[in-house]
C-alpha cells in the first residue's frame, strides 16, 4: 500500500498525493460502518486499482481534526481579516481561536487590506494575546513574502469571513493557482463565497495551503464542544492569572478577588474578555451530558 495526504474531497471522491503521483480515490465502505470520514489532509494508506485510481485503505492518526471545515491534520489556521470592507467582528476570531485551542492547532492572523486600513486595534487585541498578527495586502503585495516565510513547510487551513481575501491571499502566496476571486458587496459589506470545498494545495518547500469555504460555513455546532469551567484555559492570556484568584472555583465572571478581571487592558483587552463571557455563557447553556463523553 502506499501512503500519501487527501489534497481534496469532493463528491465521495479524494485525490490523494502518494509521491509524486496524484491518486483519485473511494473510500472502503467500513469507514461508513465504523462512522469515520477521510477529511483533506489525512495521512492515509491507499490501495492501487490500476489507471491512476484507488482506494482509501486506512486513516493514519490525526494531530487535530476539524468538522467545519472539514480539515485534518492542521499545522496552522491561518484566520484571514480585515479592518475595512467587510470589517471582521473580533468575536468571530474568538470562536476560531478557542476551537483552534482546543484541537491543539497554531493560530496565524492574517490582517490584509493594510494598503486600506493598517486594523491598529485588530493587532493590539491579538498581540496582548500572544497570536502572531501579519499585516499583508493580498492587491499589492505588502507584507506577503514575510507572511510566506512564516508559513513554510507547514500545513495552513485559511478561514475568515467571506469577502476578506482569502482566495486572493493564496493567489498572492502562490500566483500560478488562480484561484476564483469575486468583489464585495458595497451595500451588504460581505462577499460572495468563491470557495465551495476543502482544498490543499502545494506551494513548494513543503507548504500545504488549504483554502476554505467562508464563515456561512464555519459552524460550532458539529466540533466538540467544550465545559464552561475549561473556557479559561483556552485563552492563552488568561494563563498567567489561573490560580491567582481568591476562589479556586472562580469563573472570572462577577466574583471577587478575580485575578483575570483585575488584569490590566493591556495584558487582557476588553474585548477578548467579552468574548469569553459569551462563550461561557453559550457553553453554560449546553446540558452536561452533551458535554461529557
Amino acid at each position: 500500500m502506499l501512503e500519501g495526504v487527501i489534497m481534496r474531497a469532493l463528491s465521495g471522491f479524494y485525490d490523494v498525493r502518494a509521491g509524486s503521483e496524484l491518486v483519485r480515490c473511494r473510500a472502503k465502505g467500513r469507514f461508513r460502518k465504523d462512522g469515520l470520514t477521510p477529511l483533506v489532509g489525512d495521512r492515509v494508506l491507499i490501495e492501487e486499482t490500476g489507471d491512476g485510481t484507488g482506494t482509501v485503505a486506512e486513516i493514519l492518526p490525526r494531530k487535530n481534526a476539524f468538522c467545519r471545515p472539514a480539515v485534518a491534520n492542521v499545522d496552522y489556521l491561518v484566520m484571514v481579516v480585515s479592518a475595512v470592507i467587510p470589517v471582521t467582528d473580533p468575536y468571530l476570531i474568538d470562536r476560531v481561536t478557542v476551537r483552534c485551542e482546543k484541537n491543539w492547532c497554531g493560530v496565524l492572523l492574517a490582517l490584509n487590506k493594510c494598503d486600506l486600513d493598517p486594523g491598529k486595534e485588530l493587532r493590539q487585541i491579538y498581540a496582548a494575546a500572544g497570536y502572531s498578527v501579519y499585516p499583508v495586502s493580498a492587491f499589492t503585495g505588502e507584507g506577503v513574502d514575510a507572511f510566506r516565510r512564516a508559513i513554510e513547510g507547514k500545513i495552513c487551513c485559511f478561514t475568515g469571513n467571506s469577502g476578506v481575501g482569502k482566495s486572493s491571499l493564496i493567489n498572492a502566496l502562490a500566483p500560478g493557482l488562480a484561484i476564483p476571486t469575486a468583489e464585495v458587496s458595497q451595500k451588504l459589506g460581505r462577499g460572495r463565497h468563491t470557495t465551495r470545498h476543502v482544498e490543499l494545495f502545494d506551494i513548494g518547500g513543503g507548504t500545504l495551503l488549504g483554502d476554505t469555504p467562508g464563515f456561512a460555513s464555519f459552524g460550532d455546532e458539529d466540533e466538540t464542544p467544550f465545559l464552561p469551567e475549561e473556557l479559561d484555559g483556552l485563552f492563552p492570556e488568561f494563563l498567567p492569572y489561573l490560580g491567582k484568584c481568591r476562589f479556586d472555583d472562580c469563573t472570572h465572571r462577577s466574583e471577587p478577588g478575580c485575578a483575570v478581571r483585575s488584569a490590566p487592558p493591556e495584558h487582557i483587552h476588553p474585548s477578548r474578555y467579552a468574548s469569553y463571557l459569551r462563550l461561557y455563557e453559550e457553553a453554560s447553556k449546553l446540558k452536561r451530558w452533551e458535554l461529557e463523553p
